[in-house]
């Protein structure tokens, strides 16, 4: 298992178990995360499971995908570090991901 761990705006944080062939958005829809709404299910037709991942993350996670950016375009305050979660791959590598769940979605 993988632990990822969301951080809340207010700081609270959360470290669930993560399978690996999951995504991000998947595991925090299983693991009741606050603020990631995921309306779409996952298929990046929406921006509702936005989040920030930590800078010593980014290169493991790797950058956006061009759908994936136009998506973003439609999120709350979008930084460098933001990516939709169902975007994320869980795999082995990704132990110990960290990633800030926004104030709002959209």
């Amino acid at each position: 298992m993988v632990k990822i761990t969301f951080i809340q705006p207010d700081g609270s944080e959360q470290t669930v178990e993560a399978e690996p062939g999951m995504t991000v958005m998947e595991t925090a829809k299983k693991a009741l995360i606050d603020g990631i709404e995921a309306e779409c299910g996952g298929a990046c037709a929406c921006a509702t499971c936005h989040v920030y991942v930590e800078e010593a993350w980014r290169e493991q996670v790797g950058p956006a995908s061009p759908m994936e950016e136009d998506m973003l375009d439609f999120a709350f305050e979008v930084k460098p570090s933001s990516r939709l979660s169902c975007q994320i791959k869980v795999k082995p590598e990704l132990d110990g991901l960290v990633v800030r769940v926004p104030e709002k979605q959209f």
